[in-house]
């Protein structure tokens, strides 16, 4: 391999970094609507590893044995439920909820959550 080959990979590779996003079996409407495109836009408490996804990031969803990819178009970051819910709608962000009472109890449903989000804040990230 010459050197600007390699150089061309490397640079594609570290562009493009491919991270495995899990969906719980009882989400699996999440992972349909993403996959369809009617969900653009996926949270996660903003721990480090969450913190490390940039754009234009591979994201690998999956939810038992099924898998696509959808790339990060933008990253915001939020310390706070209520600081999100006045950018994205709750019904963007799950489309099973319709208020904010109803997104808290989603996020808070997953263990830990609470607590990761007061230490880290949340991430959102706008799929392609």
């Amino acid at each position: 391999m010459t050197l600007a080959r390699a150089v061309a990979v490397k640079n594609i590779s570290n562009a493009m970094v491919n991270k495995i996003i899990k969906i719980r079996t009882v989400d699996r409407y999440i992972f349909e609507a993403i996959l369809k495109g009617r969900k653009k836009a996926e949270t996660r408490a903003a721990t480090p590893k969450y913190q490390a996804v940039k754009v234009g990031d591979i994201l690998v969803f999956a939810c038992g044995q099924e898998r696509f990819t959808k790339k990060v178009k933008t990253v915001e970051k939020f310390k706070t439920i209520s600081a999100l819910l006045k950018k994205y709608r709750p019904e963007e962000i799950n489309p099973k909820t319709k208020t904010a009472k109803e997104a808290r109890a989603v996020w808070y449903s997953f263990p830990n959550y609470k607590e990761k989000i007061k230490q880290f804040g949340l991430v959102v990230w706008n799929l392609k």
